[in-house]
């Protein structure tokens, strides 16, 4: 327990002195405007263009679970109004930090109702490119918006 305790306190003193840099009056002030999301992009484990994108895209269906930390998002069912039979639901996965296409999973799952109840049913094969493929044009959207401000 003692052990334990100091390496706690160790760590405290190495933040506390990496922070006092900033108070350094010699030191070279440098003024970075960068977007929320870039910023956001250190506390992440995924990519932040990715995650963001995935979370614009499917915003059209309430969210069940959302998980930066490992890059998991799942909605709920999503019933269209106008075809009330059928429902769809959306598993994203970000798998990496890298902005690229293979950082990206998407699994949808489609419904259809027989008899009041909701049977498994076939899910085009392109549907999950087709998510996926707009999630990565609109995380590149984001990230060339974020290069301006940076």
């Amino acid at each position: 327990m003692n052990r334990r305790s100091n390496i706690v306190l160790l760590l405290c003193i190495m933040l506390l002195l990496s922070n006092c840099s900033r108070l350094n009056p010699f030191s070279k002030k440098v003024d970075l405007e960068t977007s929320e999301i870039v910023n956001s992009q250190i506390s992440m484990a995924v990519n932040a263009f990715l995650w963001r994108a995935s979370l614009d895209t499917v915003s059209f269906i309430p969210v069940n679970t959302a998980d930066p930390i490992g890059g998991f998002i799942s909605t709920d069912w999503y019933v269209d109004p106008e075809n009330p039979s059928e429902r769809i639901k959306l598993n994203v996965y970000v798998k990496d930090r890298r902005l690229r296409a293979d950082a990206l999973t998407v699994n949808v799952f489609r419904e259809i109702k027989i008899s009041d109840e909701w049977v498994k049913a076939d899910v085009n094969p392109d549907t999950p490119r087709l998510v996926e493929a707009s999630i990565l044009t609109k995380a590149r959207e984001l990230r060339i918006g974020s290069l301006g401000n940076s």
